[in-house]
């Protein structure tokens, strides 16, 4: 394997194989970030676990868990596990929403609230614990009007200042056009501030055929197979293909995770490959590694390190997530352990 040459986007790899001792220097460091995450259409998570999920006789579970859910505030969540800092714009409403409030504030993360009206939604997550399966239910949430969608960009752009970073990560509630990333975008180019988009489906699509030159698109490779109508079995493949919507305007850095054989990453320099190979049998749950991957990105960005160095954080962030049981996160302990063996391939 190659190190990606140095350009004016990344720094210099010290190892043939491994990511760069810079990167493993700002992981150790705790200094704040200014990151804003934004979660449209959170949801307040309740887990329980019971013995058999059968149809008829009421089901008795375990005592339920409490946790807030969505993309954004699940990244926000990771940055806090690696020591760094961001604010979560949460549009909340109801008493779902007060009580993800408090939950947020136990778990010591700032937010920036944004009224809604209705109710802010729920997930159910019931685990038979005699098979192992889990079931999930979800609720849809609330419409919004076309007025709280142009109260909500404004709020999200204020005081965004220069070189900030903005991550919009989550599904989007009834109401939201699909061209609301696009619109995000165009509204934060003004504050030269960098947005940083995660999502899927719809919009994701509408991004691809309307580009509007976000500073970062995520997407996995199943998402990213939606658009092209091609597999992409190899990491060329991948790279190929990020390397086209990157000289189609549709961001300036396109990242397409792939799974368990890592992401690639593609800017106006080409495109690499960021790798941690993890024993099958020490993977508990995929659940949460792409939120990790996101925060360990966005918060080694912050940091001031290099687009390969956020890559390899990154890398190294969301495998760690998959040693995790259930749906937790990734934690500053294995991150730290783990960021040595990144490896990184020009493609």
């Amino acid at each position: 394997m190659t190190t990606p040459p140095p350009n004016s986007n990344s720094a210099p790899h010290s190892a043939p194989h491994s990511a760069p001792h810079s990167a493993l220097q700002a992981a150790q460091q705790a200094a704040p970030s200014d990151i804003l995450t934004v979660t449209l259409n959170p949801a307040l998570d309740i887990s329980a676990n019971t013995p058999q999920v059968a149809p008829g006789p009421k089901l008795r579970t375990t005592r339920p868990v409490y946790e807030p859910g969505g993309g954004g505030i699940n990244v926000s969540r990771a940055i806090a596990h690696l020591g760094g800092t961001s604010t979560a714009f949460i549009a909340l409403g109801g008493a779902t929403g007060a009580q993800m409030a408090e939950l947020m504030d136990k778990a010591q993360i700032a937010t920036l609230p944004f009224a809604i009206s209705g109710q802010t939604r729920q997930s159910l997550a019931v685990t038979e614990t005699r098979s192992g399966d889990q079931y999930r239910y979800v609720t849809p949430g609330p419409d919004w009007s076309a007025q709280q969608l142009r109260d909500a960009l404004r709020a999200i752009a204020a005081d965004r200042h220069e070189g900030c970073l903005v991550v919009l990560s989550g599904s989007q509630p009834p109401g939201v056009p699909a061209d609301f990333p696009a619109q995000l975008a165009q509204k934060l180019q003004s504050k030269n501030a960098r947005l940083i988009v995660d999502t899927s489906g719809a919009p994701l699509k509408a991004l691809a055929a309307r580009p509007a030159r976000p500073f970062v698109v995520r997407m996995d490779d199943v998402e990213a197979a939606e658009i092209t109508e091609d597999p992409l079995r190899s990491p060329e493949d991948t790279a190929r293909f990020a390397e086209r919507l990157v000289a189609g305007g549709v961001a300036e850095i396109v990242i397409i995770a792939r799974g368990a054989d890592g992401s690639v990453m593609a800017d106006a320099q080409g495109a690499v490959h960021a790798r941690l190979p993890i024993p099958a049998a020490r993977v508990r749950s995929a659940v949460g590694a792409g939120d990790s991957f996101v925060g360990g990105f966005a918060l080694s960005l912050a940091r001031g390190q290099s687009r390969h160095d956020a890559l390899a954080y990154g890398t190294a962030a969301a495998s760690a997530a998959c040693l995790t049981e259930g749906s937790a996160l990734c934690s500053l302990e294995d991150v730290t352990s783990l960021l040595p063996e990144v490896t990184l391939q020009n493609l």
